[in-house]
């Protein structure tokens, strides 16, 4: 390299890196979340104006240049308003990211709110449901056999699922994460003989599906409307509100699900 350019270049320390890195991932951010969409053009413009005023600068264009002097100064408050939805996704994804951890047990204890929330509420409709709530394990073969639906867990889309006569009534809802990754999913039915008798469809597939991995499973019954909840293989039945927080609260901690000492004798249950 030239000397004389030596001077021109500044330094590259440490922090000028991690400067670059921060700018670069604003940037990249903010593009890929305005691509294909309106405000792409709204950004092409801009660019054409500022090429725009470079020209009048070199060419000594001075009514062109003042015109579009006369207008930069109000550019930041036009972009604020063109792209205030754009920033707030833009916010939205930075807060999502799981700083140290601390982003997903956030992340997990709304999606276990929303759960819990939809559950009180098919209680009282007596409408059945069966909520998976995948863990360690993947779940994708069951995944596939139901209706792909990749949404964001609300109350509301679990409530609107389970809903009698509804397309998605039967079968199970999988979570994965924060998101719904499918509805109406088949799962395999328990073999055991001492509750084959004692079970309807729904708990015998919760837990058959927890005996084949380390899922939660809700389910809530549509004769009864009691709660239940299987994992490792085994069903505690007549769930309280406060039990099914207690098992959703130890699912976002991220610890085990073991086997309970002892678990109730559940009713008869029938789909």
């Amino acid at each position: 390299m030239p000397q004389f350019l030596l001077p021109v270049i500044p330094k590259l320390t440490v922090w000028a890196v991690v400067d670059i890195i921060a700018v670069a991932f604003l940037i990249y951010n903010f593009l890929s979340m305005v691509r294909g969409r309106r405000a792409a053009h709204v950004l092409t413009g801009l660019g054409v104006l500022a090429l725009a005023y470079a020209v009048a600068v070199a060419l000594n264009l001075d009514l062109l240049r003042s015109v579009l002097a006369v207008l930069a100064p109000y550019t930041a408050i036009a972009l604020i308003v063109m792209f205030q939805a754009e920033i707030r996704r833009l916010l939205a994804r930075i807060g999502r990211i799981r700083w140290l951890g601390l982003g997903g047990q956030l992340e997990r204890r709304e999606v276990m709110d929303e759960i819990r929330l939809a559950v009180r509420q098919l209680v009282e409709d007596r409408c059945g449901a069966l909520i998976i709530i995948e863990r360690d394990i993947g779940l994708r073969t069951f995944i596939e056999s139901g209706v792909p639906l990749d949404a964001k867990v609300s109350r509301d889309l679990l409530c609107a699922i389970f809903q009698r006569r509804g397309a998605l009534h039967d079968g199970a809802v999988i979570i994965q994460g924060d998101r719904i990754a499918a509805a109406a999913c088949f799962l395999p039915l328990t073999t055991n003989p001492v509750v084959l008798s004692n079970l309807g469809t729904r708990h015998r597939a919760a837990i058959g599906i927890t005996e084949d991995s380390d899922a939660l499973a809700v389910v809530v019954s549509e004769d009864t409307g009691q709660i239940s909840v299987a994992a490792a293989g085994e069903l505690e039945a007549n769930v309280s509100p406060e039990r099914l927080h207690e098992w959703l609260t130890l699912y976002t901690s991220g610890r085990p699900v073991r086997r309970r000492e002892h678990v109730p004798e559940p009713e008869r249950v029938e789909l």
